[in-house]
């Protein structure tokens, strides 16, 4: 749906997004500026992951307002409270690499948790200033990861129940992230909702995540690193799926609720590069002749590699009508149709000093400074 015509969703309703640059808060605001009647307030710290280029289509809508803002600085976040007067929040700031997290926790302690007390706090002072209509509808969604549940075995799924059993230094900032919301929905009467999700993919994904990162290698054609033996399995889901569920959740879930979403498609990580390989050879033939495949190497595995994470979707299914409307083959095909045709985009990350070389091979990370 056109901007000119706006969905009758939150017509009227100022959404606060916070990571709205990165990948998916990005997916997130282009979804609800298209089929919604939301105004959005995109509060990003920009860093080193965030694509500025994923929103230039929309930077000058007249229902979208952006602040270069850290969610640790809590002076900031009320000032921009005080002005938007937000009816909801959408929390998708986070640091989110695992194995920058292996290297170097500090950020991900500071910015997953620290900024999430910080935001919870503001949110909080702004929800209870809220006059008694405009309070019963405001909402509080944060948005989390499959990760928090730890390693499943060959069998089950993760789902709203799933105990928690991170094994990374990501998974546990954001497991501690996920418990902070429910504190302060069970302690301070915040209305807050919770999700968590499984692997995401689409266009404008930092390089530095699986698929992009082969899919370059790929084009490149260098050494196609996989960890291990290969079999470490995950749920994928398209970032546009996950766009369009993360708005139901704000609209429609119970507050205090968590739904967990899954793309109902788990793949080995080999399997997956596999086929990233194939569809390569079909788009960019290599001028050798040789299927990329040749070019997948096994390297020594990530420390605490989680075996295999999926999720039963069945929940958000079944109280909120989403089911991933993305066939991964497919969606995978125009993925990475997508990262050839904008090679101008990775290549200026590339340009600016991301190496795209393994990090988080650290059995014990750096000492903190003092």
């Amino acid at each position: 749906m056109s901007a000119t015509a706006p969905s009758a969703r939150f017509a009227g309703r100022t959404i606060l997004v916070t990571g709205g640059s990165g990948f998916i808060g990005s997916a997130v605001i282009r979804h609800l500026l298209r089929d919604s009647g939301a105004r959005i307030v995109n509060v990003d710290k920009l860093t080193y992951a965030a694509s500025p280029a994923a929103l230039a289509a929309i930077e000058d809508h007249p229902a979208y307002a952006f602040h270069r803002q850290c969610i640790c600085e809590a002076d900031g976040l009320r000032a921009i409270f005080a002005r938007h007067q937000p009816d909801a929040v959408m929390h998708l700031a986070a640091e989110s690499h695992v194995d920058r997290s292996i290297d170097g926790p500090g950020d991900f302690i500071q910015t997953n948790i620290v900024g999430t007390f910080t935001l919870l706090q503001e949110a909080l002072r702004h929800y209870r200033g809220l006059p008694p209509q405009r309070a019963r509808g405001f909402r509080f969604l944060h948005v989390s990861t499959d990760e928090v549940f730890g390693s499943l075995g060959p069998d089950g799924l993760f789902s709203e129940s799933s105990p928690y059993q991170p094994n990374s230094p990501y998974s546990a900032s954001k497991a501690s992230s996920d418990h902070l919301v429910r504190a302060w929905h069970e302690t301070y009467g915040l209305p807050t909702l919770v999700t968590n999700c499984s692997n995401n993919y689409g266009p404008y994904q930092f390089p530095e995540k699986l698929i992009p990162h082969m899919i370059i290698k790929g084009l490149a054609g260098e050494p196609l690193p996989v960890y291990g033996d290969g079999g470490n399995i995950r749920d994928w889901l398209h970032v546009e799926d996950h766009a369009r569920a993360l708005g139901l959740v704000l609209e429609r879930g119970a507050v205090g609720a968590t739904y967990t979403i899954g793309g109902r498609s788990e793949r080995s990580n080999l399997a997956v590069v596999e086929q990233i390989c194939d569809a390569l050879d079909a788009l960019r033939p290599a001028p050798d002749g040789r299927s990329r495949r040749s070019l997948i190497r096994f390297v020594a595995d990530r420390p605490g590699h989680d075996r295999r994470y999926a999720i039963d979707p069945a929940g958000i299914e079944r109280e909120l009508g989403w089911s991933p409307a993305a066939s991964f083959e497919a969606a995978l095909r125009d993925t990475i149709g997508w990262y050839v045709d904008h090679a101008d985009w990775w290549r200026g990350i590339l340009a600016g000093g991301y190496a795209a070389e393994r990090i988080g091979g650290h059995a014990a990370p750096q000492a903190a400074d003092a």
